[in-house]
Formats: C-alpha cells, structure tokens, sequence
C-alpha cells in the first residue's frame, strides 16, 4: 500500500495549503510520483493540488463516505509513490453528529487510513507556547500519530531556537522552519480560495513555495514517517446522471468534485463540456444536462447576454432533464441579482430568483432525501452533500425537489426545486453539491 501523510494544522489560517502546494512541487522535482487527496468537502483545494503534483487531487470526506468508499478511492493511488492528504480546518474539527464514517475531521481519515500527520503550526507571536499546542494535538485522541511538525512564520533564527528547544522538550519532532514569506501567500476571495485557473502567476507560485520546502523542510525525513495501513477496497462504482452528459464548464461553473467525473467516466459515460460565458449551448446529442456550481454572480452580465446559450440550454430542457447545482441551480432560474443590486436574466428554467445584495453565508453538510428524482438518482434516494454560498433567495416557485436536513439533523428550508417542462423535460437544482449517496 503507498504510503501516506496527512498535513493539518491546529487551525485555518496557518499557511497549511501552501505548504502542501510547497512539498508537491518539491518532491515532484525530486522525480517522485505524489498522489494528492483533500480532507473534507473543498472543492477548490484539489485543483492547485493538481497543478503542483501532475496528478488529480480526490476529495475524502468521512462524514459524507462510507468506508468503502473512502478505501476504494485511496485504492487509485497505487503506482504513485507517496500519499499527501491535506486537512481542513484544524485537526480534529468536524460536525457534531457523526456521518458514514466520521465527523468530517482530518483526524478521523489519519485514523481509518493509517496516515501520520504532519502539523503545520503558524508560529508568529509565540515561542514555546506553540510546543504545547503541538503536544496537546499529539495526545488528544489515540489512534492519531503526529509524526512532526513544519513551522511556519517563524520571524528570526533566535525564535526559530526557542521554538525548537520548546517542540524537543515536549517530545516533538520538527521536520522544517519556514520564515515569513507574504509573496506566496494564497490570494482568497468570498469562499475562500480563488480557483486555480484564475492566477496567471500560479506557476511561479508554486515554484517558489517549492523551493522555499526544498530549502526549508527535511524532506527525507518527511517521507520516512510516511505509513499506511493495508487497504483492498475496489474503486467505488458511482452512477453517472446519463451516458452523454453535457458539462457547462468554465469560469463561472467549475466546482465538480473529482471522484464524480472520474467515476462516471469509469462507468462508461462521455462528458461533453461546453462554456456558457462563450455563450455555448449544450450539445444537443447529450441526454442530460449538469450545471455545477461556481461563481455565476461574479458573471451575470455576460450569463445574461448569452443569448445563444440560453436558448440551446431552454430547447435542450424541453424533452431532457437538466441539473443544477448551486451556481448551476441560481443560473437555471429566472434571475440573479448581484452584489450592486443589479437583476439579470437568467435562464427560466425554473422560477428561482437569488440575490447577493445582502450576503448571507449558508454553510454545512446536507443529508437530503429526493421526493424528485434527479438524473442518476431516483426519488426516495438519500444523497449527501455539502452548501457553501453567500445568496438570498427572493423568490422559489417551484416544487421542492428534498427534505433536506443539516449534519445534526435539523431542517434546512434551501430544500431545492423542480420543474416539469411543456414538452416533458425535468428541469432540478439544488443549493446544495452531491458528494455521495447515502445509505
């Protein structure tokens, strides 16, 4: 089995990301072959993975998949020759309630995977204080194994000394010391990171985080601690919503987790993308249609002026079903109102009018149960999922698509829509993104 390491942190924030971007890129310029995963449900994260290993990053979620699931997906890795898995959030946080196979924390996938974690701990305004969050991490849960620490921000060689005899004291292993370095520090936005199509200097980023690990880390010793347990599970069989399916798939909708678009073209399906804001339409020999989430707000004039996407999106709708998901979901309705206020047209598939005017976060996991059924998943199914966006809804017409609950099993009133077209298309949305069915 290849083995691996998870990077976490004691919590956001800490630099985590580009470190794990740093040692991609630097043990990829070693020649070694690096299998990247994302704890958790960030659907943003595995794309700059991919850009700093070559290789496509896969989302492992413990609350959403079961462990099967999870062990099938690690199960691609073979061939590769070491595992980094990047935490979210701080080490053990998660939801309350547990899911298929845990709370979503970083811990519970270095548990079931058997993966060490290195922490990487944001050392600025502290000296030896930071060796005792470290060792209270090191000891909060068995079953966890901090294999060694990476700090991060570290102001001066004499800090750095002080930290270091602090993490010695406390029994801690320090794997790397990185000072300060503000020129590559990932750049966010309102959900967290721009996407990596989107930075013209993303190279350059990732080489310079490369070489500051090359020069910072140990990395021979890093890959040392790297440890798995031994996994058989086959790659998960993931239904695809058609056999042709049409993908609108550009700046504006761009969030698909990969294990999805990898197991429907496992399944055999055919995945023809198309841009609405090159005001493409849908190929019309597809037999479904999938909207994905993304940043249609930043876009609604040009969504707007899209004329001939529109009309292909409405002619393909009258006889097939259409899917969207958050973005997708807002795109399909009848209007977007962005952050200056400003209504634009939408496609009118649905009734749905969402506004940005006054931000409102609506963040969680989500357990729905479909009283319609969406393309690959038939009413009465359970799907989980994850909402992350920042919109209001003024106006929801249409049916409700789900019951849809949170983590803790509390309501959720975003409970999506559906809409039956004249010529008997099925046109769906949800707010919230599939990860996995439920059991």
């Amino acid at each position: 089995m290849t083995p691996g390491l998870i990077i976490a942190a004691p919590a956001s924030g800490t630099g985590k990301t580009t470190v794990m971007l740093g040692l991609l890129a630097a043990l990829r310029a070693r020649g070694l072959q690096v299998q990247p995963f994302k704890n958790g449900p960030d659907y943003i994260d595995p794309a700059f993975h991919q850009a700093a290993s070559g290789r496509a990053s896969v989302n492992l979620d413990t609350w959403a998949m079961g462990p099967e699931m999870l062990e099938g997906l690690v199960s691609s890795a073979e061939g590769a020759d070491l595992i980094l898995a990047e935490g979210s959030m701080g080490l053990f946080d998660g939801v309350a309630v547990k899911g298929a196979s845990g709370n979503g924390a970083a811990a519970d996938l270095a548990a079931l995977m058997g993966w060490p974690v290195v922490l990487v701990v944001d050392v600025s305004g502290q000296a030896q204080t930071a060796a005792a969050v470290a060792q209270g991490l090191a000891r909060f849960r068995a079953g966890v194994t901090v294999a060694g620490v990476i700090l991060n921000r570290v102001a001066s060689p004499r800090h750095e000394a002080l930290i270091r005899h602090g993490m010695e004291e406390a029994g801690l292993r320090v794997l790397g010391a990185l000072p300060k370095k503000a020129a590559i520090a990932m750049p966010e936005r309102h959900l967290g990171l721009v996407q990596a199509e989107e930075l013209p200097g993303l190279t350059e980023m990732i080489a310079a985080a490369g070489a500051l690990m090359a020069e910072g880390v140990d990395l021979d010793a890093l890959i040392a601690c790297a440890a798995s347990r031994s996994v058989a599970a086959p790659v998960p069989r993931i239904t695809p919503p058609g056999q042709r399916i049409a993908l609108a798939r550009d700046r504006a909708f761009s969030f698909v987790y990969p294990h999805l678009l990898q197991g429907w073209q496992r399944a055999g399906a055919e995945v023809l993308p198309f841009s609405p804001l090159a005001d493409e339409a849908p190929d019309a020999t597809a037999d479904v249609c999938w909207l994905p989430g993304g940043y249609p707000e930043l876009y609604g004039g040009v969504l707007a002026g899209a004329d001939r996407f529109r009309a292909g999106l409405r002619a393909f709708a009258e006889t097939k079903p259409v899917h969207g998901e958050c973005g997708g979901y807002m795109a399909m309705g009848a209007a977007l109102v962005d952050k200056d206020g400003i209504r634009h047209r939408m496609a009118g598939l649905l009734g749905l009018v969402t506004s940005f005017e006054k931000r409102k976060m609506h963040l969680g996991y989500r357990l729905a149960r479909l009283g319609t059924g969406i393309p690959g998943h038939g009413a009465g199914g359970r799907l989980a999922g994850h909402e992350f966006h920042y919109s209001t809804i003024l106006d929801q017409p249409d049916a409700p698509l789900a019951d849809v609950t949170d983590a803790n099993g509390a309501a959720v009133a975003e409970t999506g829509s559906t809409r039956l077209q004249a010529g008997g298309g099925l046109s769906t949305g949800t707010f919230f993104h599939l990860i996995s069915e439920a059991s």
